[in-house]
């Protein structure tokens, strides 16, 4: 996004109704994916945390876009700081933004460029988020958001787009975020699953996705935001935006065959609609970096490298024995690396030129130093986001109140209950029922008076402890109507 043409000067008369309009409608597109990540994670996760991840997701959208008006925007994407690591506060609280263009966003004006980069802030720490998934406190969560955004984002995505970034002054390139929204949630991720350990049964059980349906639903959610994510980083509406998403949409439909049929070979010759739709979204990871800069048939590569690759990477957890629990460092963490390597290998001068931008493009252009500033960038990024989020993590355990996992029991009971008193699902107890020990009609069901705490959640022995088998008891009623 920082490589467009420079403003000319201070004042509206560049502004473009129709870059304005695609921006506005990118903004949504963007937002969109905010309860997508929520669905998707549900999905993936057991029942009894499906409610809880949805939550997190959204309200990380909440708190993020607060923290983007006080402060965010403005050390994030200022154009008037000449720091080559961080903005000033010329934005803060949006007071000084406008009419005015930015400078990375000559027609539009500069409230659209914020409210549509906000989205983008949004859901980086969501993303993280899925590191520490099903043994996560809420409250101590809210206020990580905030923090890390502050401290990890903001200087990432400042050093990659904003004009005196030292990333961007470097060469490196990076269109639409797999270095600060990638590559820093998949390292945040990974430093939050070692921080706070390994799940209970982790290693001994096999944990697998309770809800294939919110799984596709969040993909699908997903696959189309990112429509205005990539296509929306042209800042306008124009070529360079058509090929943007043309590339993004390959290379997702080439991620997702790719995966599926590395998956089908080792598992059984079956096909899953989980494959297919992690596949989808580590070729959406992959061409992030990329997408307007290279050609559509690069973007078979991007796709099919990055479905594979993310594939195998998501045995690393069995492999080093750390628990990323919706395989957030694989998928985004190593999908970013990868699609930001293949950019210095696959960028175009003629695809940048489709807005009138220059670069010196990658190795199919003989610009053979392109592929070490991807390099130093991602590493970069990888380092920062990776130990600036251990340092955020231990500190938080130390500050009373603040402790991030979650108790035994609660963590047994399940997110949902423990720390919402919520329940996704209501199950009846139909074996104890035929046998005339409960009484649940359908209309108890509907309104939801069951007699029955909810089957997502282990029953109470009489000493109050948690009891698994119980809860495992009468799952077996439900499956097997006995």
């Amino acid at each position: 996004m920082s490589d467009l043409v420079p403003r000319l000067d201070n004042d509206t008369s560049h502004i473009d109704s129709g870059d304005t309009a695609w921006i506005l409608v990118s903004a949504v597109l963007v937002f969109i994916m905010s309860p997508g990540i929520g669905y998707f994670y549900s999905g993936m996760a057991r029942s009894k945390n499906a409610v809880s991840l949805v939550f997190l997701c959204m309200v990380a959208m909440a708190v993020v876009s607060v923290q983007w008006m006080i402060w965010g925007y403005s050390l994030a994407l200022s154009d008037t700081s000449n720091s080559p690591f961080i903005g000033n506060l010329s934005y803060g609280l949006l007071l000084n933004v406008g009419d005015k263009a930015h400078a990375n966003a000559p027609t539009i004006p500069g409230n659209v460029y914020a409210i549509f980069q906000c989205m983008f802030a949004a859901l980086t720490p969501a993303l993280a988020l899925g590191g520490a998934a099903e043994r996560i406190r809420i409250f101590p969560a809210i206020l990580f958001c905030f923090v890390w955004t502050t401290i990890v984002y903001d200087p990432i995505a400042y050093w990659s787009w904003a004009p005196k970034g030292w990333m961007n002054v470097m060469g490196a390139l990076d269109y639409a975020g797999g270095t600060p929204v990638h590559i820093a949630s998949g390292f945040g991720a990974l430093a939050f699953s070692l921080v706070l350990g390994k799940r209970q049964g982790f290693g001994h059980e096999k944990f697998e996705p309770h809800n294939y349906l919110n799984i596709i639903l969040g993909t699908s959610l997903l696959w189309f935001g990112w429509f205005g994510f990539n296509g929306g980083s042209a800042v306008a509406s124009n070529g360079r935006a058509g090929m943007a998403s043309a590339v993004t949409h390959i290379a997702a439909c080439m991620g997702g065959l790719s995966w599926s049929f590395i998956a089908y070979f080792r598992n059984g010759k079956k096909f899953s609609s989980f494959h297919f739709c992690s596949g989808a979204i580590a070729g959406l990871v992959t061409i992030t970096p990329a997408s307007g800069f290279v050609a559509p048939w690069a973007a078979l590569v991007f796709g099919a490298v990055g479905g594979i690759v993310c594939h195998f990477a998501v045995d690393f957890k069995e492999k080093f024995g750390f628990d990323d629990a919706l395989d957030v460092f694989a998928v985004h963490g190593v999908g970013g690396l990868v699609g930001n390597l293949l950019t210095g290998i696959f960028a175009s001068k003629t695809i940048a030129a489709l807005n009138g931008s220059t670069i010196n493009g990658g190795w199919i252009d003989h610009h053979w130093k392109q592929l070490g500033f991807q390099l130093a960038s991602s590493c970069a990024g990888a380092g920062w986001a990776f130990v600036v989020s251990i340092i955020i993590l231990l500190i938080f355990n130390k500050i009373p109140g603040l402790h991030l996992r979650i108790h035994e029991d609660g963590e047994i009971s399940g997110t949902d209950f423990t720390e919402m008193g919520e329940h996704g699902y209501t199950f009846a107890n139909i074996g104890a029922n035929r046998a005339g020990k409960d009484d649940v009609s359908l209309a108890g069901l509907e309104q939801g008076n069951t007699r029955e705490p909810p089957l997502s959640y282990p029953e109470l022995s009489s000493s109050g402890k948690t009891s698994v088998a119980g809860a495992e008891s009468r799952e077996k009623d439900i499956v097997t109507g006995a």
